[in-house]
């Protein structure tokens, strides 16, 4: 059981949820405090969270994943901390193990979780998914995420990580339209990421990064192995990637920079996988 001393902040961020969120908060009710941190949605979602009587919803504007996301760990009470996407679901068995870890004696400044990932009601096996994992739980005190990447964000540890037994089911794929466009917004923060660092756009990279990207998920990951579904997200991951690269040549040139960078990037706001 939790002790008065270890208590936990669970933090979520948000942009038009309805239909996830619910599961989500829910499966994270253990917490001492929930905080969700949300970008304006328009779907009824801050309006759920705001009569939630356990949660504390605040709005914010949305930049990228790694700068809403340290808004969010800012907001936190408590120095352990439990990170969701608002489409995951903490198990029973998870619940269980994250209670006993941060009052074990000697625990890690933060936890990976590997994750169940699910294509609508069905689970996805293969595709590239089967080793992904991802920081979910730290101290707070120990860890910031990288200004570097926009998307896929990274957490610094200072200190040693270990991870957990149970998954977290995380429900990726709603729709076809909607998978989609959280496909091509995270192309498009990823090009973004990668003109700050200096990289050049080239045509091989346009041509046969989203060809390669295609092939080892669904070959080599055995995306085949999933059917229908192995199709369809290896074909969307891939598209990402050719978002990524398209972006690219657009921000190469000074006349698009500006209407790009005036873009509301709220309406194509998706969660990170």
């Amino acid at each position: 059981m939790k002790t008065p001393n270890q208590k936990i902040s669970a933090l979520v961020i948000t942009y038009n949820e309805i239909g996830y969120i619910e599961k989500c908060i829910n499966s994270i009710s253990f917490a001492d405090e929930i905080i969700v941190v949300d970008s304006y949605s328009t779907d009824g979602t801050y309006e759920y969270l705001k009569k939630h009587n356990k949660v504390r919803v605040l709005q914010h504007p949305f930049k990228n994943f790694t700068a809403q996301k340290n808004f969010a760990l800012k907001q936190a009470n408590f120095e352990w901390v439990l990170f969701v996407d608002a489409d995951e679901v903490v198990t029973k068995k998870l619940e269980r193990e994250i209670l006993e870890t941060v009052n074990s004696p000697s625990p890690c400044a933060a936890y990976w979780f590997y994750r169940k990932f699910m294509f609508k009601n069905q689970r996805l096996h293969f595709s590239g998914w089967q080793t992904d994992k991802n920081h979910r739980l730290f101290q707070k005190s120990k860890v910031h995420y990288t200004n570097e990447k926009l998307v896929h964000e990274t957490l610094a540890v200072n200190g040693t990580s270990g991870k957990l037994n149970a998954k977290l089911t995380h429900y990726c794929y709603k729709n076809f339209d909607d998978y989609k466009s959280k496909m091509l917004h995270y192309g498009s923060l990823k090009a973004k990421e990668i003109r700050n660092k200096g990289g050049q756009f080239s045509y091989s990279k346009l041509i046969f990064k989203p060809i390669w990207k295609f092939t080892f998920n669904y070959f080599f990951r055995l995306g085949f192995l999933d059917l229908d579904r192995g199709v369809k997200i290896c074909y969307l991951n891939a598209l990402s990637v050719y978002q990524r690269y398209a972006v690219l040549k657009m921000l190469k040139a000074p006349s698009t920079k500006i209407m790009y960078s005036n873009l509301n990037t709220n309406t194509e706001l998706a969660k990170a996988s």
